[in-house]
């Protein structure tokens, strides 16, 4: 009920976002009941075709689409998910650290920042993945660093302009600790801002996850992954087969989702009235 009551408040494109979002997080969370067959099981020929026996015809080796399709949401948007999170841990923390205690510690953590966020973002990932490898904990590891650099900039720009607040320099005279302050103070007006870049920086780090795999760094076999999936039905296109449109087609409509809820989001935390 609370679902529905929170869709029906929201404006046309936001609802159209919140659909596309249900539907490829119903298939993440329900993926082994969904998915007609395993992620790596062979099941038919080379890219048998389209809306045929397979509803999404097979790809390069003869796996059912469909199934990685499914099987590829729940992989993608749990890890980007989880790699979004530990970003946004280890950007707001030390960005409300540098903003709280300020000094010393506010220009060493934002040099460093400064140094890492001037690297582009892709070729940082792909020179350390290379030296790494690409196991799960690498690559949640790496691309949680890259995007807390970001990340770190917000929550300093939102905690400094709150611990010049009254409330907080009554905290500090009461004499409760950083912590309590940044716990108690900080986070729960910092929340809004916050929640929004969550969206967008999941947006973010989803494609980044995409391109890597793209590329051959992300989600290794026989994990299902959309990247993957492109880039190994790319072939097909000079044979007059569409199958690497398909899993493409899946990255921006989830991209496009989310965007629509996060832009409403913002819409909403900024005050102006929204035309339904």
């Amino acid at each position: 009920m609370a679902l529905l009551k929170f869709i029906s408040e929201l404006n046309w494109s936001a609802r159209a976002g919140a659909l596309i979002v249900l539907m490829f997080g119903g298939c993440a969370l329900f993926a082994p009941w969904l998915a007609p067959y395993g992620q790596s099981e062979i099941v038919g020929d080379v890219w048998e075709p389209l809306f045929g026996e397979f509803f999404f015809g097979t790809d390069q080796i003869g796996r059912d689409m469909l199934s990685m399709l499914i099987y590829g949401a729940r992989n993608m948007i749990g890890l980007a998910l989880l790699t979004t999170a530990c970003a946004f841990s280890l950007g707001a923390l030390l960005g409300f650290l540098a903003a709280t205690v300020g000094g010393w510690l506010d220009q060493i953590l934002s040099r460093i920042v400064d140094v890492i966020i001037s690297i582009p973002t892709l070729i940082f990932a792909l020179i350390v993945l290379s030296s790494t490898g690409t196991s799960v904990p690498a690559l949640v590891t790496v691309i949680a660093v890259v995007y807390a650099m970001p990340v770190y900039r917000i929550a300093r720009a939102v905690a400094m302009d709150i611990a010049v607040m009254d409330y907080v320099e009554a905290a500090r005279l009461r004499g409760e600790g950083l912590w309590w302050i940044m716990r108690k103070e900080i986070l729960p007006n910092a929340m809004t801002p916050l929640a929004a870049e969550f969206g967008l920086r999941f947006c973010f780090v989803f494609l980044l996850i995409s391109g890597l795999s793209f590329l051959g760094l992300g989600l290794q076999p026989p994990l299902a992954d959309w990247g993957a999936m492109v880039r190994g039905n790319a072939d097909g296109i000079a044979w007059g087969y569409l199958h690497p449109l398909v899993p493409a087609t899946c990255i921006a409509l989830l991209t496009i989702g989310i965007n629509l809820l996060v832009d409403t989001m913002v819409h909403r935390a900024s005050g102006l009235r929204d035309d339904q």
